[in-house]
């Protein structure tokens, strides 16, 4: 059931971004939820801010009042989330929760997300997009995490790992 799990926005009052995800994960707990809401997060980043004449390194989130959360979508996820108190409702037109894009959560650079990628170490592949599109080499490397693969490409007579995003490859 997790492999059907994908990454949605929550919207929050502003500045209840943490008292939610407490919230979501403590009901998923008493609920036994695990398998249908895998993560929720409040995306952090460090910033350098000057107080009292030091510099300090301060944690700021990168999209106030937003909450994202890995879950598989049902009536039962859907009415946790939606009915956590500081929850304004799930980013999409209307009332449909719209899931993010693996290449969206690849840019946001969510490390825990596992995408499914159908090579295994040693096949020959094709690239279809991009500036070595056409080309055909050997996958070396898979890093699901990053829905990278790192295809070994002959360029100018000499085997050159390239890092190809997954979805930009066809196996041959």
């Amino acid at each position: 059931m997790a492999d059907e799990a994908k990454w949605y926005v929550v919207h929050t009052y502003s500045g209840y971004e943490n008292k939610v995800k407490d919230s979501i994960q403590k009901t998923v707990l008493n609920r036994g939820m695990q398998d249908r809401i895998l993560e929720v997060e409040v995306p952090l980043e460090d910033s350098v801010e000057e107080k009292n004449g030091r510099q300090v390194v301060v944690q700021r989130k990168v999209f106030p009042g937003y909450v994202l959360i890995n879950m598989v979508m049902d009536d039962d996820t859907w009415y946790v989330v939606r009915n956590t108190r500081g929850v304004t409702g799930f980013v999409g037109p209307g009332s449909k929760p719209v899931a993010l894009s693996d290449e969206e959560v690849r840019k946001l650079g969510i490390s825990s997300a596992q995408f499914k990628i159908d090579v295994e170490l040693g096949e020959s592949v094709q690239i279809m997009d991009g500036p070595f599109e056409g080309s055909v080499g050997e996958v070396t490397e898979i890093r699901p995490q990053d829905g990278i693969v790192v295809v070994a490409l002959s360029i100018f007579g000499r085997e050159t790992p390239v890092e190809i995003s997954f979805e930009h490859i066809k196996k041959i």
